[in-house]
């Protein structure tokens, strides 16, 4: 067991949705109380901890495990210099992440900004590793079901503000292209023209599929939203309003985070 590896204890339950397939509800027992400190903090990524590193990737880019994971298997896949978090997805980084998912199988997940769960500003994007015979996350035929739905090449899902599409491509200036598509229907902007996204965002990657889900706040009844959520993983604290969600359901929580698109 590696010792600098903190997990957080919960205790796991299911939340049933309205549409499709029931969320996960992992609620935290206990939260190492120096993550709630006040004032800046060091780059955790800069350097990053060794005993916490999996692999070099590249010359870029490196894969750590996660410090504070709430499930097995959490990797972050970080560049070995300063990137914004709030930028662009780059070439190099889809080409790091395609060269770790070839010896893997599991859940993709980048958190663009503070306001769509980002804790912190270097760039980094982040997987939930899956075995083959494992269901990537607990909406991925949700997922799939909206996207078989349509004959478009990217569909506009149930939930307002998700597009999505089929990544069945391992070619990294495909996924790069697709990635960039979806920016443009949701009003992202282009890197040629926009310096940086216009708007906070999440992305969602498996095999099967890619999806981006524009966002407007950070939060909402004491819940904390990123990428996650929509893949159907909710994590709730003691500010959590567990009666408000059992009441209205998850997919009002998520309703509740995008920004609406017309």
């Amino acid at each position: 067991m590696n010792n600098s590896l903190v997990p957080l204890r919960t205790e796991l339950t299911q939340i049933p949705a309205k549409r499709g397939e029931a969320f996960e509800l992992r609620k935290l027992i206990k939260y190492p109380t120096h993550l709630n400190s006040k004032g800046p903090k060091q780059n955790p990524f800069k350097p990053w901890d060794k005993k916490l590193e999996v692999s070099l990737i590249g010359s870029d880019h490196v894969l750590i495990l996660n410090k504070y994971p709430v499930q097995q298997g959490h990797m972050l896949l970080i560049t070995r210099e300063w990137a914004p978090q709030n930028g662009w997805i780059s070439y190099k980084d889809w080409q790091a992440l395609l060269t770790v998912d070839k010896d893997t199988n599991g859940l993709w997940f980048f958190n663009s900004s503070q306001a769509s769960g980002a804790s912190q500003p270097h760039r980094h994007l982040q997987l939930l590793r899956r075995n083959a015979t494992e269901k990537t996350c607990p909406r991925d035929k949700w997922f799939l079901s909206q996207i078989n739905n349509t004959t478009q090449q990217f569909s506009k899902l149930s939930l307002s503000s998700v597009v999505s599409g089929r990544t069945l491509s391992t070619d990294p200036q495909d996924l790069f292209r697709n990635y960039l598509s979806l920016a443009n229907i949701l009003g992202l902007g282009s890197p040629n023209l926009d310096p940086y996204p216009k708007r906070p965002y999440n992305l969602l990657l498996t095999k099967d599929w890619i999806a981006l889900i524009r966002r407007s706040t950070e939060g909402i009844g004491g819940f904390s939203i990123n990428a996650l959520g929509f893949a159907g993983y909710l994590l709730a604290t003691e500010k959590s309003d567990l009666k408000w969600l059992k009441s209205n359901g998850p997919e009002a929580l998520l309703e509740g985070v995008v920004e609406k698109i017309q």
